[in-house]
């Protein structure tokens, strides 16, 4: 009996045990489910990849413009990109000329020039003694334009960019898709198989394509061109966004280093745009209203192409060239661009806030950058007692052709001088002399003041210069568009009047750019590690699980992931 009662009692307290345990297994396996329910709804709303990538070209933004104006930006335009974004702060362009062209290419192709060949907005063609520019085809005719604003491509491209490798990757379901006012921004942006390319025609207040991409222009673009919105901003007048008195960053309104639009008298607030000038809209286009304007053309892309919409993620490039034309004629220290990057401010938080009702936060990805950055002009740095001058290549030219000449007998010895570089004629090519010419002419021109170091570009491993201006120099060489000496300038000397404004060079000023990601699967924070234009087309292959770009030579941002 005892032991009967022992037994049982064994098995009662196995039941007890067996019973807790079901019961423990049962309640991890609810929370496990509950969990993995969660997960399945996160993974609904952050998709595996992002519904559209905007890629965001300002032209001619300098880095420092991000905290110089800070304080007069809102919280919800450049503001909310750094707080709530990731950004690159020391990123780099790794090629010379810091050239609009250049630029674009080098952002979506993650290449260089001695690769993707663009050398460039214009290069010599020495074999058909031409100036080629970087976009033009005589083979197409404009759609939307019957001007020669229409005969472009992008068949000058010699690799493919991120927009191509995307289309690749699904058998050319994605949509790709590039806008600017400039043509070469436009059309170097969206790659070689793009959708479609579209650019402002200064001649007729429309934006226009080519034959490259379609017949006709989308029935929406001609509704969209029959708006005229241009010319209702043209009757505007462009005051300062606020008290002229606030502008505290700039130099004074009425300086005499800066130049003014054509029709004007002067160079001070108020501006008129609607001037009678050969190019009816070039005011318009130089003025903040011209962002405004290329931020509505996308706004109409994305809603009449149906950007976002389907399975595949789609590709829009948007570059804003008006504040490089404002920067050009007015400088970086202007009253002008101090108003311009606060009147962008608003018109950026105005384009996330209707891609937050359209797409959702979680369903887009911008990547904001710039081209290049822009030179101090020469006559504010003199006003403040700073180093630097102007200088003209045109001149130069004329002195070298003079010297060859007088010293050799060779008449126009030098054909052209174009991004730097000294492009020589068939006739000191071929000479017998021609290493001791080559010596003569490099010589010459390390004897002008402005002149850091001139050297033979196919020689450029036996050349003594830094080790960072070597790089950038051979990533920049491309062989039959290239020219055949290399001018490097010292810093804070350019190469434009002294009212104008430039950039191309190597110098921090013209390339140091802004990076910054925003929205799908981007998380707050920074990076001051050095990084460089061409690691953007990977980084956004990364994003995407697609090849990165043929050309491409940079490597993806590991912070982002």
């Amino acid at each position: 009996m005892k032991v009967s009662s022992y037994i049982f009692v064994q098995i009662k307290s196995m039941y007890k045990k067996c019973w807790f345990f079901t019961l423990f297994i049962y309640l991890i396996s609810v929370s496990a489910f509950s969990q993995i329910k969660k997960d399945i709804s996160n993974a609904d709303s952050i998709k595996t990849s992002p519904k559209l990538v905007i890629g965001l070209v300002i032209d001619q933004m300098r880095w420092d413009y991000l905290y110089r104006y800070k304080n007069l930006y809102g919280k919800t335009g450049f503001v909310r990109l750094l707080q709530n974004g990731f950004s690159c702060e020391n990123t780099l362009i790794k090629h010379i000329p810091t050239y609009t062209a250049v630029g674009h290419t080098g952002i979506f192709s993650g290449s260089v020039p001695a690769i993707h060949g663009i050398i460039g907005n214009n290069w010599f063609d020495k074999k058909n003694n031409k100036l080629v520019y970087c976009t033009g085809d005589s083979t197409v005719t404009g759609v939307g334009s019957d001007n020669e604003n229409g005969k472009m491509s992008p068949r000058n491209l010699l690799a493919d960019e991120v927009g191509d490798e995307l289309r690749l990757s699904n058998n050319f379901s994605s949509k790709v898709i590039g806008i600017s006012l400039k043509d070469r921004s436009a059309i170097l942006s969206a790659g070689q198989s793009a959708n479609a390319a579209y650019w402002f025609d200064e001649k007729t207040g429309k934006f226009i394509s080519s034959s490259y991409y379609m017949k006709n222009l989308p029935k929406w673009v001609e509704q969209f061109n029959n708006e005229k919105k241009p010319d209702r901003y043209k009757q505007q007048t462009w005051f300062t966004k606020l008290p002229l008195d606030k502008y505290t960053l700039s130099s004074n309104d009425n300086v005499d280093f800066e130049s003014h639009f054509p029709g004007e008298k002067t160079n001070t607030f108020p501006h008129q745009l609607d001037l009678d000038t050969i190019e009816k809209y070039e005011a318009f286009m130089t003025s903040p209203f011209g962002n405004s304007f290329t931020l509505d053309f996308a706004k109409s892309v994305i809603e009449n192409e149906n950007l976002g919409q389907s399975n595949f993620t789609d590709f829009l490039a948007v570059s804003l060239s008006s504040t490089d034309y404002i920067g050009h004629l007015f400088g970086p220290n202007s009253v002008e661009i101090e108003d311009t990057y606060i009147r962008l401010d608003e018109d950026i938080a105005s384009f996330i806030d209707y891609l937050d009702a359209k797409l959702g936060r979680n369903n887009y990805l911008i990547m904001l950058t710039s081209d290049h950055g822009v030179a101090h002009n020469s006559g504010f740095l003199e006003s403040h007692q700073l180093y630097g001058k102007n200088f003209s290549t045109k001149e130069l030219f004329q002195q070298l052709n003079e010297f060859i000449a007088v010293n050799f007998g060779i008449k126009n010895g030098i054909q052209r001088i174009e991004n730097f570089q000294i492009y020589l004629s068939d006739s000191i090519i071929s000479s017998n002399s021609f290493d001791l010419i080559v010596k003569a002419v490099v010589k010459k021109v390390e004897s002008n003041a402005y002149v850091s170091s001139a050297f033979e570009l196919k020689k450029i491993n036996q050349t003594i210069i830094a080790d960072h201006l070597k790089s950038l120099v051979s990533n920049s060489y491309c062989e039959n568009r290239s020219g055949d000496i290399q001018i490097v300038p010292k810093p804070a000397y350019y190469n434009a009047g002294k009212k104008i404004s430039t950039h191309g060079l190597w110098n921090p000023y013209d390339s140091h750019i802004p990076l910054i990601w925003f929205g799908w699967k981007i998380k707050s924070g920074k990076t001051y590690r050095e990084l460089h234009m061409s690691d953007i087309a990977p980084t956004l292959s990364s994003f995407l699980n697609i090849q990165m770009p043929n050309g491409c030579v940079g490597m993806p941002i590991q912070e982002l992931f």
